[in-house]
């Protein structure tokens, strides 16, 4: 599983240009699928995630987590963060899950969020070409693969 997290003081996604999603003060997450992941998988970066201290407490350091403030998360589904362009100029994206197992862990994924920040998690739909707007605060941007933080 990859993620690219960032730090937003507000996001949304939009189908056919109808928001379907939208946060304020939180994280939006753009998240790929890749064949190998499973439901530990799932549950350390719902973990890794909830708890990652990437917001400013009282004396400007970063020290507390999405959870802490009380943000929200905005969740993406997004198989090109497992794009492949070492050969060529045409990416290859072989290394993302299909989507009949990307979509299910997708949402077991998002159940995990919510349950871990204590409220629901909007995002975009599955599979569909989506819009995303976001306000990128600090900038604050993250990249977790499971593959290299487990």
């Amino acid at each position: 599983m990859r993620v690219l997290i960032q730090r937003v003081s507000k996001a949304s996604v939009s189908v056919n240009e109808n928001a379907v999603g939208e946060i304020s003060h939180g994280l939006l997450l753009l998240i790929g699928v890749t064949h190998d992941d499973n439901e530990l998988i799932e549950d350390r970066m719902a973990d890794k995630i909830a708890k990652l201290r990437i917001f400013s407490d009282d004396e400007g350091k970063m020290n507390l987590s999405v959870v802490d403030v009380g943000g929200d998360i905005l969740a993406v589904s997004q198989f090109t963060l497992y794009a492949d362009a070492k050969n060529g100029n045409r990416p290859s994206y072989t290394n993302a899950a299909r989507p009949e197992q990307a979509s299910p862990a997708f949402d077991r994924f998002v159940t995990k969020l919510a349950a871990r920040i204590g409220k629901p998690v909007p995002t975009g739909v599955f599979g569909a070409d989506m819009n995303v707007s976001l306000v990128n605060d600090g900038p604050v941007t993250i990249w977790l693969d499971s593959a290299e933080i487990f």
